[in-house]
C-alpha cells in the first residue's frame, strides 16, 4: 500500500477512535504498522527440500 494513503487512513482511523492525545498518536501507529503488513504480495509458501532416497547396499 503507498505510504500516503496508509498515512491518510490511519489519520482518519485516529481521529475516529481517540480519546486525546496521545491515545491518538498510539492509535496512529498502531493502525499504521497493521497496514503496512497489508500487501499485495502473495504468502511465500515454505521450501522444504525433498527427502533423499537411501538403497543399502549389501
Amino acid at each position: 500500500m503507498n505510504n500516503f494513503f496508509r498515512g491518510i487512513i490511519a489519520a482518519w482511523g485516529a481521529k475516529k477512535l481517540g480519546g486525546g492525545c496521545l491515545s491518538t498518536i498510539v492509535i496512529f501507529i498502531v493502525i499504521y504498522v497493521l497496514l503496512g503488513k497489508c500487501s499485495n504480495e502473495p504468502a511465500k509458501a515454505a521450501v522444504q527440500q525433498p527427502h533423499a532416497k537411501v538403497q543399502a547396499i549389501r
